[in-house]
């Protein structure tokens, strides 16, 4: 613990020979980072700018777009940082407010994934009702839900996390995510309860609400030989953000609550698969499996060639 005017330092432990490979580590997530902005800003901006691409599908793609960057912003620059300096430290407020970041736009993500499903849903399913269900005013909804929802429900396990002591000021990681709660003193059972609760509202529900739409979806498919193509296109890239996603928030679940310390070379590789893939891998696989979007890439990159 360090103090500075009274502010308690978090000593992040999680990194392997940085003050040895500090250029080459900052070289290559500076380069990612500019990649994921980049990407993802392009993406938004064809979404944004073609009317042809202002249907309820792509404006909540373009929201889950716009996570990623919030995403990689509240965790890149902290991560540049340390890699060019001698001590990788963070105050415990800066530290509690990335791990909101990190949980609010999380859930976020699974909420708009789930509004995808029911999207598609409509869409294949009752097509004829879609225009009367997926109205303006009904996307608005989801997508204040989908952002505040979240956002509220994250802000109360930090507010937990704040009032409880904390013992440890070393973080076995290289940002702060489920791994802050074994800095306390004495797990809450009030903290642990909650964060049951967040994971069920979250994660739990929102995925098995996707596996049911998405097993419709298949039935209808399986059934009408008309739909199976537009199925696959609209909904294969929607799976696979999930399943990505959905594998490293069990890792970061389990990271918590395993007794046993992975090595520090597989919890480094990890953390930065968590922080790479996943803001990464939503523009390449929308950018590419979207047929509509696609589209728009490829007369943009011909216009720049």
């Amino acid at each position: 613990m360090d103090y500075r005017s009274n502010v308690t330092y978090i000593t992040f432990d999680g990194y392997v020979e940085v003050h040895r490979y500090r250029y080459l580590y900052f070289v290559f997530m500076f380069t990612v980072y500019m990649l994921i902005i980049s990407s993802n800003v392009t993406l938004v901006s064809i979404i944004i700018i073609h009317k042809n691409l202002h249907e309820p599908m792509y404006i909540f793609i373009a929201a889950l777009l716009i996570n990623s960057v919030l995403f990689s912003t509240a965790i890149y620059p902290k991560l540049l940082v340390d890699f060019l300096s001698v001590k990788q430290i963070i105050s415990y407020p800066a530290c509690l407010f990335q791990w909101f970041s990190y949980y609010w736009l999380g859930g976020s993500d699974f909420l708009l994934l789930s509004i995808m499903a029911y999207d598609r849903y409509v869409s294949i399913c009752n097509p004829l009702k879609y225009t009367t269900i997926m109205q303006k005013t009904t996307v608005n909804i989801f997508l204040f839900f989908a952002w505040i929802l979240p956002g509220c429900l994250s802000s109360v396990v930090t507010i937990l996390s704040a009032m409880a002591e904390i013992c440890s000021f070393h973080l076995k990681g290289i940002l702060c995510n489920s791994t802050v709660l074994t800095l306390n003193c004495v797990r809450s059972r009030i903290l642990n309860v909650y964060s049951l609760f967040l994971l069920v509202i979250l994660v739990i529900l929102p995925v098995l609400f996707i596996l049911f739409t998405y097993s419709r979806i298949l039935v209808v498919s399986y059934r009408c030989r008309g739909v199976r193509r537009r199925a696959a296109q609209t909904c294969l890239p929607h799976l696979l953000v999930l399943i990505n996603f959905s594998c490293f928030t069990v890792y970061d679940v389990l990271l918590a609550e395993l007794d046993r310390d992975p090595p520090k070379i597989v919890g480094l590789i990890m953390a930065l698969q968590v922080v790479i893939y996943h803001p990464l891998f939503n523009p390449i696989i929308y950018g590419l499996k979207m047929r509509r979007i696609h589209d728009h890439l490829k007369k943009l990159f011909c216009r720049m060639g």
